[in-house]
């Protein structure tokens, strides 16, 4: 198993990729500290991971504050003795009407860029100090197509580009340091952010909507939670060792097209 008594942190763990991410890396040997403000999901994150013989501590916690960054930290030496890698998962979407999104309240646009890139800022800060007293450490973070295409709204787009931006700079001030920062981009995702599931949409309604999506892909369907999953767990992997300030997009060649 590639991460046999390794520690992983994951935030945003109590659905979607998160949940999905938390799970692969548990079954792959690791013990996984599960980040969620939503209690209930991630609880059931952990029981899912402890139902298949894994091993995982649940934080409730707000990741876009310095004090919920460092409960992470401590809950993953605690717990497993380390902090091997950093996944930077947690993340909202812009939500409404996205023809234009120039003038979105200041209100939204700082719950935005606070739950979606200071978060990353601030788990990686909390992180690093540790990493660098074992001499190695991964962290990836979860960015978007919307870095580099119109998609999501100007404040969803400017957190991901900001994801990319932070990642390629702190990459090369601790590439000789052992630590390695890169990023998984994916493209239309079946999430429970994506699907409409959270506005309310049917069953029925949400398999339209990511039917739609999948007419824009070249692959000829949205990806899936695991997609992104397998994606995070090479690049936190030691068969990526020689990878660092890097994006990795997932998104079935969209943005080859």
């Amino acid at each position: 198993m590639r991460f046999e008594g390794r520690s992983v942190i994951v935030t945003g763990a109590g659905s979607g990729f998160g949940r999905t991410t938390a799970e692969r890396f548990a079954q792959e040997g690791a013990g996984v500290v599960v980040g969620d403000l939503d209690e209930a999901g991630g609880a059931a994150t952990v029981e899912a991971i402890a139902a298949a013989g894994g091993r995982a501590e649940l934080v409730v916690v707000d990741v876009a504050t310095a004090s919920g960054a460092q409960a992470l930290v401590d809950t993953a030496r605690s717990a497993f003795g380390s902090v091997d890698v950093l996944v930077n998962n947690a993340g909202i979407a812009q939500g409404g009407a996205l023809g234009e999104t120039w003038n979105v309240s200041e209100e939204r646009w700082d719950r935005i860029v606070r739950v979606n890139l200071t978060s990353v800022y601030l788990c990686s800060r909390a992180a690093i100090p540790v990493m660098l007293e074992q001499g190695k450490g991964a962290i990836v973070s979860v960015a978007s197509i919307a870095a580099t295409r119109a998609v999501g709204g100007s404040a969803y787009a400017a957190t991901k580009g900001g994801i990319l931006s932070y990642t390629r700079q702190v990459s090369q001030e601790l590439a000789s340091r052992g630590i390695r920062l890169n990023c998984v981009s994916p493209g239309y995702m079946r999430t429970p952010m994506s699907t409409g599931e959270r506005m309310g949409l049917s069953p029925e309604q949400q398999d339209e909507r990511i039917a739609a999506f999948g007419t824009l892909v070249p692959m000829g369907r949205a990806g899936s939670t695991l997609d992104i999953a397998e994606a995070i767990l090479f690049l936190a992997s030691d068969e990526a060792g020689y990878i660092t300030g890097q994006e990795l997009v997932v998104d079935g060649g969209y943005l080859a097209g």
